[in-house]
């Protein structure tokens, strides 16, 4: 008797055969069913309007389908796009910061000052990032000893922050700068054609959209968005979340603020008034609801793009550029408007499937 676990002579092993393996879906089906994600997506809509909108444009306009002016669009466009990224982190939480715009002038007058004052462009612009991401910590030490509404205290600190920069530059323009530096020369350049403004907007939205989707962070900041009271049960702390959250708004306003000198080669202590309110525009139209619990970087920098896209077609049908803010509003109440119904239907959708 074979006791060593072989077969004796003449005996026939069988083995189990494995199971067959289903076989991989058609390519048609999995095209489809990719498109169908992509279509999905919170921001195929602002996508796909950006680029319907510079089409028509282009159809009555043929210039305006010039490299050079797409390039001049996606510049101006970078500025709004880095604070709307912080502003979709803040609306997914259900916060709005209104000083984003005055940090984002107080980072970009305080690099300039440092570096007319002998400084390294370089550590200037190191410390103007700072300056934001300190100036981000103060809106949320406010917030938390204070205890009041963050949409309350960054107002405050809206005209807080403005009033520095016109303190420290007694309402003069910082000019004469080293324009001849390396940090005016390629951030202030191009790689390629395209500005390097539009490739660091680009990889921070990367980034930063990675952050969100992939890691605790990010799912703790759409936790407390969606139900910041069953955040707060399961161990979320939302104070320490807001806080790190208003400060990512900070340093985003210090990266945009020392873009902003790179290009423009001098600071003007009124530049960046209005940008929050266009940073906020730029979130919702991208596809962040204001309800709170989800958001999308990637929209928020095309809500951005396709504001600046609507401001710059104005000017090619002589349009006075006073009518930018009405055009903007207007945008924005098509962008609200469509982003309710859509909700609806879906709502509705399932509604009538669970009845069934």
């Amino acid at each position: 008797m074979a006791t060593d676990g072989t077969a004796r002579e003449g005996q026939v092993v069988t083995a189990a055969s494995p199971e067959p393996e289903a076989p991989p879906p058609p390519v048609g089906r999995r095209l489809r069913e990719g498109i169908g994600r992509v279509v999905r997506a919170p921001s195929a809509s602002v996508v796909a309007a950006t680029v319907l909108l510079v089409l028509l444009i282009g159809a009555l306009r043929p210039n305006f389908l010039q490299a050079s002016q797409m390039f001049d669009i996606l510049q101006g466009s970078t500025y709004v796009g880095l604070l709307a990224g912080g502003m979709a982190y803040l609306i997914a939480m259900r916060e709005i910061d209104l000083s984003v715009g005055s940090m984002f002038g107080l980072c970009l007058i305080a690099v300039g000052l440092l570096i007319r004052s002998g400084m390294n462009p370089w550590l200037a612009a190191l410390a103007g990032i700072g300056l934001g991401g300190v100036l981000g910590a103060v809106n949320a030490t406010i917030v938390a000893w204070i205890r009041i509404p963050t949409i309350v205290a960054t107002l405050a600190t809206l005209s807080v922050y403005r009033g520095l920069t016109f303190g420290i530059t007694a309402g003069d323009q910082v000019v004469n700068l080293p324009v001849e530096k390396s940090f005016f020369t390629v951030l202030g350049g191009k790689v390629g054609g395209v500005p390097m403004a539009v490739i660091v907007l680009a990889l921070v939205a990367l980034l930063v959209g990675l952050a969100l989707h992939q890691t605790p962070f990010g799912y703790r900041v759409l936790a407390i968005g969606s139900n910041p009271e069953a955040a707060a049960f399961s161990g979320i702390s939302v104070t320490r979340v807001r806080t790190q959250v208003l400060i990512l708004t900070g340093v985003l306003a210090g990266i945009a603020g020392v873009l902003g000198l790179a290009f423009f080669t001098s600071g003007d202590p009124n530049i960046g008034s209005g940008f929050e309110l266009q940073a906020i525009a730029a979130a919702v139209i991208g596809g962040t609801p204001l309800r709170g619990g989800s958001a999308t970087i990637l929209g928020a920098a095309f809500g951005a793009i396709l504001l600046n896209v609507v401001a710059s077609g104005l000017s090619y049908f002589s349009i006075p550029a006073n009518w930018s803010a009405f055009a903007t509003g207007l945008v924005i109440l098509l962008a609200v408007g469509v982003d309710s119904f859509v909700r609806s239907r879906r709502q509705a959708r399932k509604g009538a499937g669970a009845g069934l």
